[in-house]
């Protein structure tokens, strides 16, 4: 191939990516058209922030849960929409690591809304109490 075949087939593949990014973004989200905070985990993390949520809730606290199911094409529209639409909302990222997913979610929101995190590694997983301060203190500063 030469140089201006390699940059047509390029172009297809950059098409064929958009259209896929378009249609295939998946997620599990809960409650997040009220929410004040969006908790975003994935794996077991997301079962347990699902626990905080629905606590959270029960308190008062409008928390939802945004579960990515693909990684790619990350689901950036769902998040795009929230932070587009002019109300205040916080994005905690929870993950078993020092952070790899919560790059993506920064990515998304673009600096149109506050991105925190909150992880372990070594095999610590963070707790429901955990999840739940960490919500409760970002709503209160």
């Amino acid at each position: 191939m030469n140089m201006g075949e390699l940059e047509r087939f390029n172009l297809e593949l950059q098409e064929k990516y958009k259209k896929i990014k378009a249609r295939e973004q998946k997620q599990e989200a809960l409650y997040i058209d009220d929410a004040q905070v969006v908790l975003v985990a994935y794996g077991t993390m997301a079962r347990l922030a699902k626990e905080a949520m629905a606590i959270l809730r029960k308190k008062g606290v409008k928390a939802g849960l945004l579960r990515p199911i693909s990684v790619w094409p990350f689901p950036e529209d769902i998040i795009k929409r929230l932070t587009v639409s002019g109300k205040r909302v916080v994005f905690l990222v929870i993950e078993m690591s020092y952070g790899q997913m919560v790059e993506d979610v920064r990515l998304a929101v673009n600096g149109r809304a506050q991105v925190e995190f909150l992880g372990r590694s070594g095999g610590g997983i963070p707790s429901e109490e955990e999840i739940i301060n960490k919500t409760v203190a970002l709503l209160n500063c």
